[in-house]
């Protein structure tokens, strides 16, 4: 194919905030996970696919197949979408969905990056 340009599996972008590797990245709808650390603003590699474990606050549960949010103020996987879309730091993006339980007391869930096509 003439207009193929590359897999997209890791992607080169412009870090939305300073990370660590292995943070999420996140920019509008754009979520992956950077495989270096970065300055905000510096170019960083992010993988957009596969299954990650991504830190959340202990409260929040997930079950197999549900959503999973990202919310850039603290950097953590939530399990309700946004609640106030006029908020700074509200968790407005779905990353992925779950693929292994995860209770109340956990640190973290594992989440498959991407967001599943609905279908009609």
């Amino acid at each position: 194919m003439k207009n193929f340009v590359q897999s997209g599996n890791n992607l080169t972008v412009a870090a939305p905030y300073a990370v660590e590797s292995g943070q999420v990245v996140l920019i509008g709808q754009l979520a992956g996970v950077a495989c270096g650390d970065a300055d905000n603003g510096a170019q960083v590699d992010i993988a957009t696919v596969g299954v990650f474990e991504i830190a959340k606050p202990s409260a929040d549960v997930f079950t197999v197949g549900a959503p999973v949010y990202f919310d850039t103020a603290t950097k953590t996987a939530r399990s309700g979408g946004d609640t106030d879309s006029n908020s700074a730091g509200d968790w407005e993006a779905q990353i992925g969905v779950c693929v292994e339980a995860a209770g109340a007391g956990a640190s973290t869930v594992r989440v498959k990056l991407g967001v599943p096509v609905a279908l009609s």
